[in-house]
């Protein structure tokens, strides 16, 4: 687009000689768990105590002081311990360490602690407001470009999902995100923001979800600390909070997203920016329940070139953002609502038939989305596979125009390709490997604007015929 759980390996962590505790928990009788240590590495739910207080570890850490963990911080204070000896705590360094080391270990453990299902989720989806068969599109809230500015009130009723492009940080790595409406020099037009918070209250009244998209092809995203970590959620948050939205929708370009040499497990990712995404991630929402949306919106090389290349390879050399969504991806897959893959500003990928397919057609809709409805190994590793998210899970994005992105496919294509995917006919010369998918989720468009500039062609050719699916 334009302007566009943490898993630690056991064995991986032995190997660098850290301590490793496995998971305890305080006692009904509130005794001291076992004293925090400065050097040690904690995965998710070991406990410990400091200062005559037990606290649990939401995820992986090393170094990081108990007590100077807040709302968003890795610890949760469990309260006041005693009945046993907590020896006093250890001095901790001045600059805790605050990445997680990236030994790729020889022989991996039978079952890591912290190690995620490989087999598909329950396929119950959860209950999420969403129609059947979503239309999302990206409203340009934020800025200004050649298709003008449309008001949050004036968006028809027939997007499901809008999101707001873009929530951008304030550096890549400061993980400070912001976002604002824009300004009327830019946007002439532009509503005040009460009036832009009550038209949010109002399709949210509706039905509608309403999500902040964060990042974009400007928006540059690291997380390359825990302290980026942690602003990141408290940021988003705050504009979660301001704004009464549904939740976010991760739109990570360019080069917020890749993998550090060594880092080959997909199911046990270790590279920073990775590893703090998915905790951020886990912790947004841990914060809003059940209903919290979460949608993300990468491009193919991120994903399903992943079944070529991952990382750097095993023997370095390789784009090391290659596939490098996959683990963020599989470590959200229960927390998911919809991943729908830019099929635009693509190259030529391979599909699971082990041909190119190029952007423009039908055919690449088809053979990228089965992908991630049939799993797929990774890299080419049949041992390694990557397993299908449910239905409801995918859609697929395309352009509202031809001036929206590269790759735009006419109303005729796009259905082509969402008929073959839903029933499993008209699939041309690609043999479907997911079967018929019922639940497909739905289309994505950039953008709601280039849409409307364009006489509403995307919304009024797909509405019906989503709803027309059964």
């Amino acid at each position: 687009m334009r302007r566009s759980l943490v898993l630690a390996v056991t064995a991986a962590l032995a190997a660098t000689g850290s301590a490793v505790y496995v998971a305890s928990s305080a006692s009904a009788a509130v005794a001291c768990a076992p004293a925090w240590s400065a050097s040690a590495v904690y995965l998710k739910d070991n406990s410990v105590s400091y200062q005559s207080k037990n606290y649990t570890a939401k995820w992986w850490t090393q170094g990081e002081v108990p007590t100077a963990s807040g709302e968003w911080g890795v610890w949760a204070d469990k309260g006041a311990c005693g009945g046993g000896t907590t020896p006093p705590p250890t001095t901790p360094p001045t600059t805790p360490p605050t990445t997680p080391p990236t030994t790729t270990p020889t022989t991996p453990p039978t079952t890591p602690p912290t190690t995620p299902p490989t087999t598909p989720p329950p396929t119950q989806p959860p209950v999420t407001g969403l129609p059947k068969h979503a239309l999302i599109g990206y409203l340009h809230a934020s800025f200004a470009n050649g298709s003008g500015y449309l008001r949050m009130a004036d968006v028809p009723a027939d997007w499901d999902i809008i999101n707001l492009a873009f929530g951008e940080p304030t550096s890549a790595t400061s993980g400070d995100i912001r976002f604002t409406l824009c300004p009327a020099a830019e946007c002439p037009g532009v509503e005040s923001e009460a009036d832009f918070i009550a038209a949010i209250r109002a399709k949210r009244a509706a039905g509608k979800k309403v999500l902040l998209s964060i990042g974009g092809a400007n928006g540059q995203v690291q997380l390359t600390t825990t302290a980026a970590r942690d602003k990141f959620v408290s940021s988003v948050s705050a504009i979660i909070d301001k704004y009464g939205l549904d939740g976010v929708d991760i739109d990570f370009e360019g080069h917020s997203l890749s993998l550090n040499t060594g880092d080959t497990d997909f199911k046990n990712p270790t590279t920073p920016v990775i590893v703090n995404l998915i905790a951020a991630l886990k912790s947004l929402k841990a914060r809003y329940g059940a209903t919290f949306v979460l949608t993300m919106a990468p491009e193919t090389f991120f994903v399903q070139l992943g079944y070529q290349y991952y990382g750097s390879g095993p023997w370095g050399g390789q784009d090391p953002r290659a596939g490098s969504y996959l683990p963020v991806i599989h470590a959200m897959r229960n927390d998911l609502t919809v991943l729908h893959v830019q099929d635009y500003n693509s190259g030529s990928i391979m599909g699971l038939d082990n041909q190119y397919h190029s952007m423009g057609g039908a055919d690449f809709h088809i053979a990228m989305t089965d992908m991630m409805l049939a799993g797929f190994p990774v890299a080419g590793n049949t041992a390694n596979m990557f397993p299908a998210l449910r239905e409801d899970q995918v859609a697929f994005g395309a352009p509202s125009s031809v001036s929206a992105g590269n790759g735009y496919v006419g109303p005729a294509g796009v259905q082509q390709a969402v008929t073959c995917l839903v029933k499993g006919s008209n699939c041309g010369g690609y043999t479907v490997r997911s079967g018929t998918n019922p639940n497909f989720r739905g289309l994505m468009t950039w953008s709601i604007n280039w849409d409307k500039f364009y006489g509403w062609e995307f919304r009024t050719s797909h509405e019906g015929f989503l709803n027309g699916l059964g």
